[in-house]
């Protein structure tokens, strides 16, 4: 295998309050707020870990994801990222993104995070709608959404993306427009826009909400959706991913492009590739253990070695959410297996008009196949998965 392109992921584990849908490792900061002094102490320890598996590689991007990491304030966003300047070597153009939610940036100004080094900023809004934004759960309103935006783009953020979802309760065609052109209307670089989903082990999965839209509305949306983002400039990319030219999230695209990347945090997960070997590991999820284990001398994260056939599998998981594909050279180059082994893990996607290769080489899922994502993708779970 060649050298792959490297990332590192930040996990900023508080929110004010955690979300009936959300199924991310984020813990409520509760009344006394989040210890977060002795966690970033923690931080700057797993950072030093971590450089060692950087093998002298640059890393292309940083993304600091939660919880909501604007909880934490510029001076110590800045500490995090002068650690890793000091710890790795960073590409001069690399993109460090943060994420934010409404309401919640009053623990610094945008300004203060984009001095800090943070260079593209991710805001949660989930929707425009006050009724739908107190359905889901938030504590937010759409005129916080607006001035956040403004507040960052103010404070010098060129490179902003909106995050909103779809198929919410209730939720028209209409309604799921007017969120897009709202979202529009305030100038974003970048549109990240996904389907709730009722993930295990959250409250939403356990009381469902009324009136979900089915499938056929859910499509429609979609289908209308696309269309409007595309009218105003913002072309997809990945299944959920819509950016204005030149703006796609290159962090993301290293994920989906099965590159490598390192964790530090709790409950993140990292990649590492090393000669024919693809190795994963994570750190304790609960914040408390994380600081216990990053308090503790010596210790570091079990490494478990990716098989073959589970390398298909986080392979085409990531890759066919791609709207382009992905080459059938990327896939020899980054899973260190055979086009024949390709080959013979496609016949059964291949003769359900799922998935498609092309005569150059390029494997893409079918119009079928997009629609119907989830069954391609579960085309390729092993045994055990």
């Amino acid at each position: 295998m060649s050298v792959l392109p490297l990332s590192l992921y930040v996990h900023l584990p508080w929110c004010v309050r955690k979300c009936p849908y959300c199924d991310f490792n984020s813990h409520s900061a509760g009344d006394r707020g989040a210890p977060k002094a002795r966690y970033i102490r923690s931080l700057l320890t797993d950072l030093t870990k971590e450089a060692t598996h950087a093998d002298g590689r640059t890393l292309q991007s940083i993304f600091l994801g939660g919880g909501t990491p604007s909880l934490f304030s510029p001076a110590e966003i800045a500490e995090v990222l002068e650690a890793t300047r000091e710890n790795f070597a960073i590409a001069p153009d690399a993109e460090i993104t943060m994420e934010a939610n409404p309401g919640t940036v009053e623990c610094g100004s945008p300004k203060g995070y984009r001095e800090a080094g943070v260079t593209r900023l991710s805001i949660g809004a989930q929707s425009f709608n006050d009724a739908q934004l107190m359905a889901l759960g938030r504590i937010h309103s759409s005129a916080d959404i607006d001035r956040a935006v403004k507040e960052a783009q103010d404070g010098g953020f060129d490179n902003l993306n909106i995050d909103l979802m779809h198929g919410l309760p209730g939720q028209t065609v209409a309604l799921a427009l007017a969120d897009l052109r709202a979202a529009i209307a305030l100038k974003p670089t970048h549109i990240s826009w996904y389907q709730l989903t009722l993930e295990p082990n959250t409250v939403f999965f356990a009381r469902p909400p009324a009136n979900m839209p089915d499938d056929e509305l859910a499509w429609e949306i979609q289908v209308q959706g696309q269309a409007l983002l595309h009218e105003h400039g913002f072309l997809q990319y990945e299944i959920s991913a819509y950016a204005r030219e030149g703006r796609r999230c290159a962090h993301n695209l290293n994920y989906w492009n099965f590159g490598d990347y390192l964790a530090v945090g709790a409950g993140a997960h990292g990649k590492l590739t090393r000669s024919t070997e693809i190795l994963r590991y994570q750190k304790p999820a609960n914040p408390l253990q994380y600081m216990i284990h990053q308090e503790t001398p010596d210790t570091a994260a079990k490494m478990t070695r990716l098989p073959a056939a589970d390398r298909i599998f986080e392979f085409m998981l990531n890759a066919l959410r791609l709207s382009d594909g992905f080459e059938e050279s990327d896939f020899v180059e980054r899973t260190g297996l055979s086009a024949d082994d390709l080959m013979n893990a496609t016949l059964s996607s291949r003769e359900k008009g799922l998935i498609q290769r092309d005569s150059d080489g390029f494997w893409r899922p079918t119009d079928l196949g997009s629609r119907f994502l989830n069954d391609l993708q579960s085309e390729f779970i092993v045994d055990g998965h």
